[in-house]
């Protein structure tokens, strides 16, 4: 298998893998706005505690979700990907350094995938050049 496919495969998929966990989270705000409301109470510090908004803030993320996914607008998507990211990273932080919960407590182990869903938004931000198989080089092409 040349590495060059390899390459592109890979990306895609972790374009695709991480699209797919922000268009989930997007749904469920719309799907289940209190369900998302008790997100943001317990993990967010209540900032986006509204019923009414989270339909509105899921459309947002399931919009955004869909153009990273097909890597349309790559340049403003992939940032506003990482910050989503970076956000839910740093409400889970104490899982992050303490997974087990053996010195901080209210950790769960199953959060720290936070980080490598984080470092993987930075790969692809830094290899955006190298990406072939999105809409956007597709365009250009």
């Amino acid at each position: 298998m040349r590495s060059g496919f390899l390459q592109s495969v890979s990306l895609l998929l972790l374009r695709a893998g991480i699209a797919l966990l922000v268009l989930i989270w997007g749904l469920d705000k719309i799907i289940s706005p209190e369900h998302a409301v008790g997100v943001s109470d317990t993990f967010y510090f209540g900032l986006l505690s509204f019923p009414s908004l989270m339909p509105i803030l899921g459309g947002i993320q399931v919009a955004i979700a869909l153009l990273a996914l097909v890597g349309l607008f790559r340049r403003f998507v992939d940032p506003v990907i990482l910050l989503i990211n970076l956000g839910s990273l740093l409400s889970v932080w104490r899982s992050i350094l303490d997974p087990w919960g053996w010195v901080l407590e209210g950790t769960n182990a199953l959060f720290f995938p936070s980080l490598t869903v984080a470092a993987g938004c930075l790969v692809i931000i830094a290899f955006r050049e190298h990406e072939t198989l999105v809409l956007d080089r597709l365009r250009a092409g």
